[in-house]
């Protein structure tokens, strides 16, 4: 009678499952609640005549014991199909395993432990095989909308991967497994996990999702050289390497990780360590493949022209630091983590190098041949162009040379005229005003020594005065030095070039005057001092029109009115004789003034 009573109660408690339970997830639910209630509510006797539909567990008719566990998935495990072809038979397996694992958690014989182990290694492994089979073909598209391939791939060996269009809208995620599928391959991780073997299910699924990810940086046109390939490289070709580098970073730390990262939360829910797991496995190779690439990159041999570029790499890292912190922060892709801060502070350090370098490149500029005329040279024009494209990136190299707030967003103040970076540049400009300096001394005339070094002075004025800011950083004082130095030059030139001039035409107001005969030898000296600077600086070079007309102007100040007080007292002394005025018909303060305007046409000669 006590046997019939539990019966009752037990069929009861059936009933109740199974008007409750929606689905037959449900019900098995309701059932295992009425067995953790009540010893006598065994799962296996709750379960001996519960059983879902579907083809293979259709043949279950026997109440739930380990052996009939065994016989049901054993028709399961011979099966060639799918199992998730069939959602019952999916529902039934599953069921199986969750009696299996209880099975196995409640039996301590040997044998019995022992055939259960390894029906629930055998378990594992087809579960392992349809997971990855929904892992690896969850849709017949990529979710880049490729285009045609130009032309095939020159050694022909695989089929080209379209490339798909430029990547501009970084806000977004990728769903690769549709609803149904995430499910069900959720159940499936939820049960491996269960069993013991979440491990091996992060590694099934990294392997698979690591293809998918490759794929993708194929399909954006992503194929990096290896380190060993890249010194020797040219650099043309590395820029558009670089280029793809960019890209590439930018797409997979802020859409293609974000989404997987999504991905293995979703599947891996309730597990958050075998999730943190699979992410960093299914990861880390197409990460490695992008920090080494750019760790090559800022090992490689420090050049000037290497600059731009790597700013754009330094900058793609700052970009993706807020993803980098949210998404490798758990205790398996920590040291990816630090790898990216790593080589990033590498990327800092190689571009303090290339300044180094380029100070260096200055230093050594040979003084080999003097430029025609006095005129720009070459690397004046090269630092100051190379400082104002520089400067365009102003807040990054701001960052960069500030070591010590190597994580801290630059915003330097335009007041901040000491910053790191305004003192690389005001120490650069120093340099290269050593070297024009030297230069300089190559011209035997001291007035044309005077002439280069005005052009170069005022060339890098103007550059700085028109770009905002080279001059924030550098400041007015700066434009203020410069233009004090410019100014003493212009005044030794003058004093060279005219000071036998004016010498000449000196006239002591307070002395006795000289005789006519020795004006006149004074006034033919005039003449040829004066044709021959003419001569000699007319085709000197003043590019600037405004210095060119500055110059110029001083000159006649100089001269001008020395030339006429000159001729008025010649004229006087002259006043008595005959052919006075004849003497003086060809000279005239207005002929003096032609010829110094001749001067400086160097410039527009071919």
């Amino acid at each position: 009678m006590a046997e019939h009573g539990e019966e009752k109660l037990i069929e009861v408690a059936r009933h109740i499952a199974k008007t409750l339970g929606r689905t037959d997830t449900m019900a098995n639910d309701i059932l295992r609640i009425f067995s953790d209630f009540d010893g006598r509510f065994t799962r296996e006797r709750l379960a001996a005549n519960h059983h879902p539909g579907g083809s293979i567990s259709d043949e279950q008719t026997t109440p739930i014991t380990f052996s009939s566990i065994d016989r049901q998935i054993s028709l399961f495990l011979s099966s060639d199909r799918s199992i998730w072809s069939e959602a019952s038979d999916a529902a039934a397996f599953l069921d199986a395993v969750d009696a299996l694992i209880a099975s196995v958690r409640g039996h301590n014989s040997s044998p019995a432990v022992n055939r259960a182990d390894d029906l629930l290694q055998q378990c594992m492994l087809r579960l392992e095989d349809e997971f990855r089979s929904m892992i690896e073909h969850p849709f017949d598209v990529s979710p880049f909308d490729p285009v045609p391939p130009p032309e095939l791939d020159s050694d022909g060996e695989d089929d080209p991967i379209p490339v798909a269009p430029p990547v501009t809208d970084y806000d977004f995620f990728i769903d690769v497994l549709p609803p149904g599928t995430l499910a069900d391959v959720h159940e499936i991780a939820k049960r491996m996990v269960a069993a013991g073997f979440g491990r091996e299910c992060a590694h099934a699924y990294s392997l698979s999702r690591r293809d998918f990810l490759e794929e993708s940086f194929c399909r954006l046109g992503i194929r990096l050289r290896t380190a060993d390939k890249i010194e020797p490289a040219p650099w043309t070709e590395l820029e558009n390497d670089i280029i793809r580098w960019v890209k590439g970073t930018n797409v997979a730390f802020r859409i293609l990780f974000p989404s997987e990262h999504r991905l293995c939360r979703r599947i891996f829910s309730g597990s958050t360590a075998i999730a943190d797991l699979s992410f960093a496995e299914a990861c880390r190779g197409p990460a490695i493949q992008l920090l080494r690439f750019a760790d090559a990159i800022a090992s490689a041999k420090r050049s000037p022209e290497k600059l731009f570029r790597m700013i754009d790499m330094y900058e793609a890292f700052r970009e993706i630091v807020p993803e980098v912190d949210a998404l490798f922060s758990d205790q398996y892709s920590e040291s990816l983590h630090t790898e990216v801060f790593t080589v990033w502070k590498k990327l800092g350090s190689a571009i303090r190098g290339i300044f180094t370098e380029f100070d260096n490149l200055i230093r050594r500029d040979p003084a080999t041949e003097a430029v025609p005329g006095g005129g720009l040279h070459p690397i004046t024009r090269y630092v100051m162009n190379y400082l104002r494209a520089a400067c365009d990136s102003w807040r990054t190299l701001e960052e960069v040379m500030d070591e010590d707030g190597f994580r801290a967003a630059a915003d330097p103040r335009p007041e901040q005229k000491s910053s790191p970076f305004a003192a690389q540049i005001a120490w650069i400009m120093e340099v290269l005003q050593g070297n024009l300096k030297a230069k300089a001394t190559m011209y035997r005339e001291p007035a044309l020594s005077c002439i280069f070094l005005m052009n170069n002075c005022r060339y890098m004025m103007q550059k700085v005065s028109s770009s905002n800011e080279l001059l924030m950083l550098l400041g007015e004082d700066w434009i203020r030095r410069q233009a004090a130095m410019e100014r003493q030059w212009a005044a030794k030139y003058q004093k060279s070039s005219w000071g036998k001039v004016i010498a000449v035409l000196r006239i002591d107001d307070g002395g006795d005057l000289p005789t006519a005969e020795v004006m006149r030898e004074r006034l033919r000296m005039v003449d040829v001092y004066l044709e021959e600077t003419r001569r000699a600086q007319m085709d000197w070079v003043v590019a600037d029109e405004r210095l060119k007309k500055e110059l110029r102007v001083a000159a006649a100040g100089i001269i001008l009115p020395a030339y006429r007080r000159f001729l008025e007292v010649y004229r006087g002394l002259l006043e008595e004789r005959r052919h006075g005025e004849k003497i003086l018909r060809h000279h005239s303060p207005r002929e003096v003034e032609m010829k110094i305007n001749e001067l400086f046409e160097g410039s527009r000669r071919p």
